[in-house]
C-alpha cells in the first residue's frame, strides 16, 4: 500500500472515538477515511505544480475540484 495511503488510513482511525460498537466504528472509519482520500485528490488538482499562474487552467482546475466535492459530498 502506498505510504500516504497508510498515512490517512492512520489520521481516520485517530479521528474515531474507540468504545464504539464495531459496526459504528468501521462505518464512521470508513467515511472518515473516504473524506480524506477525497480530501487529498482534491489537493493534488488544486495546488498541483502544472497550474503555473496560466488563469484558464487554474479556472479549470478550481472547476475540477469543486465537481470532486460535490460529487463526493465532501467539504474542504
Amino acid at each position: 500500500m502506498n505510504e500516504r495511503i497508510k498515512l490517512l488510513a492512520d489520521q481516520a482511525r485517530i479521528s474515531v472515538s474507540p468504545g464504539l460498537p464495531v459496526d459504528e466504528w468501521i462505518l464512521l472509519y470508513n467515511q472518515k477515511f473516504a473524506q480524506l482520500i477525497v480530501q487529498e485528490c482534491v489537493g493534488v488538482v488544486e495546488g498541483g505544480r502544472f497550474l503555473h499562474d496560466q488563469a484558464p487552467t487554474a479556472i479549470f482546475a478550481r472547476e475540477c475540484s469543486g465537481a470532486i466535492k460535490r460529487h463526493f459530498g465532501v467539504e474542504a
